[in-house]
C-alpha cells in the first residue's frame, strides 16, 4: 500500500523518530541512514536542472556518477541524497525488467 505524505506529515514523522530514540535509549539504532528525494522523471537536461538547483540551496556538490546525477548533504551518519536517474539507466532497467517473469529456473534436484 502507498502512502503520499505531505511535507509537514515527513517533518513531523522525523522529529517524532528523534523524539522516540532520546527517550529510549535502549531501542538500537542505525550505523547510518540516507533519506532519498528522487527526482520525477522528464529529460535529461531538465533532470539535471532540477539537481543544480537542489544543489545550489545549501551549497552542496554535485556527483555525476554513471548514469545517475545526484548532491547529498550530510548531517553526522544521516545523509539527504537528491537523485536524478537519467535516460541510460532508465533505458538499461527497462530493457532487464522486460525479461521478468519470461525464464523460471529449473528446481534443484534433491539428494536421494
Amino acid at each position: 500500500m502507498s502512502t503520499i505524505h505531505t511535507r509537514p506529515a515527513f517533518i513531523a514523522g522525523l522529529r517524532a523518530l528523534a523524539d522516540l530514540l532520546e527517550a529510549h535509549p535502549n531501542i538500537p539504532t542505525p550505523r547510518s541512514t540516507i533519506v532519498h528525494h528522487f527526482v520525477p522523471d522528464a529529460q535529461d537536461a531538465e533532470m539535471r536542472a532540477e539537481i543544480n538547483r537542489l544543489a545550489a540551496l545549501p551549497g552542496s556538490h554535485i556527483d555525476s556518477e554513471n548514469t545517475h546525477y545526484t548532491t547529498s548533504l550530510f548531517f553526522g551518519p544521516i545523509q539527504y541524497r537528491a537523485v536524478a536517474i537519467l535516460a541510460e539507466s532508465r533505458a538499461r532497467h527497462a530493457a532487464h525488467d522486460s525479461y521478468r517473469g519470461c525464464v523460471t529456473p529449473d528446481s534443484p534436484q534433491k539428494d536421494r
